[in-house]
């Protein structure tokens, strides 16, 4: 039986294995609609068109420094008298055979120039520049096209810009480029429970601390938010509410209300405003999560949906894990590759159940007397409850452990890093 073959029987009937339910989740799921922006507002935005270059960069050979451009044959004359002065931005005149001509850092070399002579290595006799006899052509001079050749594809579509990026489309002249927008997610939590924080708590009542979480979260991995507050839990309420919202968004997300509780309104309130694709997930924490689509009565289309679990860390993690590979296909993305593996020694004895479960794990500094390359360390937050919000908060990484998968004390374990699940594609 083949390693995952082994992981697929330990999971339990009914729960989707976690990367199966991503692979659906994404394979359901197409790009938002496009946008021109100029390159000043397009930070963060994830191309729509490829970018080819129109032009050379640089469009003309030029001067790599301060100095004095020559035809390196003349040098056989003896000293050369200076011909031009060349700033940066000026356009030179021919190079007069028998001559040189003073040239700064950037500038146009003069046609028929082959070579820059830096000037720290330059003589000043009477007017006439002495040079050294190893002058080479070529020497110091940045050739049209080196950076980049006109026709040159520099950017695919799917490509989420940077300042690198920027910088490059701007080198090659284009003032804007055709983008995804972003898409607007609308974040509703559920639960009579839920206060608001600043306000009194009564008993049997908690404060949000979800809606502020994931706002925040889905704005940093490149969405609009609409905060839609809390619904109440009764099913009129939850689908009134999710199908207003959906008019507005290209994803629902709900946390909370998706269990099998008779409170729970959410699945049946989505089965009745759409359809329901995936329910339940093999992964721990982060077993209740759900995703289908909300149909639009007021234009085209429909908006997906999500519905993630209300333990903060559960809904956090399963945010991480399965609904940022859906954003990022939501906005165009290119690829939608893993953030690879890390891996590292147990400093903690652990037994997986039937579910892959998500550990959170902090890396330990070197302690005195370690080599350079002794292999990193891990341990563990000592309560792994999915209400310990503080344990995310605590740990830098997150160790993946498939169903049924037994760690001890020094064995190799692989591990994500928090930082990087945490940042878009």
């Amino acid at each position: 039986m083949s390693h995952n073959a082994k992981h697929d029987a330990c999971a339990q009937p009914g729960l989707m294995p976690v990367d199966e339910a991503i692979k659906q989740i994404c394979e359901s799921i197409q790009p938002v609609t496009t946008e021109i922006r100029p390159l000043s507002n397009a930070m963060g935005y994830v191309l729509a068109e490829p970018v080819v270059a129109g032009v050379d960069v640089p469009p003309a050979d030029n001067s790599s420094m301060d100095g004095y451009a020559i035809r390196v044959a003349d040098l056989a004359n003896g000293p050369l008298g200076v011909s031009q002065r060349i700033a940066a931005g000026d356009r030179p005149q021919p190079l007069q055979p028998g001559t040189c001509a003073r040239i700064f850092t950037g500038a146009e070399t003069p046609e028929g120039a082959d070579a820059v002579v830096m000037q720290e290595k330059v003589t000043l006799v009477d007017d006439k520049a002495e040079f050294p006899k190893d002058t080479r052509p070529g020497e110091n001079i940045r050739k049209k096209g080196q950076d980049i050749n006109q026709g040159k594809l520099l950017l695919e579509t799917g490509t989420r810009l940077d300042p690198i990026s920027l910088g490059l489309i701007a080198s090659i002249g284009l003032p804007e480029v055709v983008v995804y927008r972003k898409p607007v997610v609308a974040l509703l939590s559920t639960g009579n429970e839920l206060v608001e924080p600043g306000l009194p708590l009564q008993p049997g009542q908690i404060y949000n601390s979800n809606r502020y979480l994931l706002i925040n979260l889905f704005k940093n991995l490149g969405c609009e938010v609409i905060d839609a507050g809390i619904i109440q839990d009764t099913l009129e309420e939850t689908k009134s509410t999710l199908a207003r919202v959906a008019e507005q968004a290209d994803l629902v997300v709900t946390s909370g209300g998706v269990s099998v509780g008779e409170e729970d309104h959410v699945k049946p309130a989505v089965e009745a405003l759409g359809a329901l694709n995936l329910w339940r997930m093999a992964m721990k924490p982060g077993k209740p999560l759900a995703f289908g689509s909300i149909r639009k009565t007021q234009s085209e289309g429909g908006a997906y949906f999500v519905g993630l679990p209300g333990n903060p860390v559960s809904a956090f993690l399963t945010s991480l894990v399965v609904v940022r590979p859906a954003l990022a296909k939501l906005q165009g993305c290119k690829t939608l590759q893993n953030i690879p593996y890390r891996y590292a020694e147990a400093e903690f004895n652990a037994e997986a159940g039937i579910r892959r479960e998500y550990l959170r794990v902090r890396r330990i500094p070197s302690r005195p007397g370690d080599q350079p390359n002794q292999a990193t360390r891990v341990e563990l937050f000592p309560n792994q409850n999915s209400g310990v919000l503080t344990s995310c908060q605590w740990a830098d990484a997150l160790v993946v452990m498939e169903p049924g998968q037994k760690i001890r004390e020094g064995d190799w374990v692989k591990y994500l890093e928090l930082t990087s699940l945490m940042a878009a594609y």
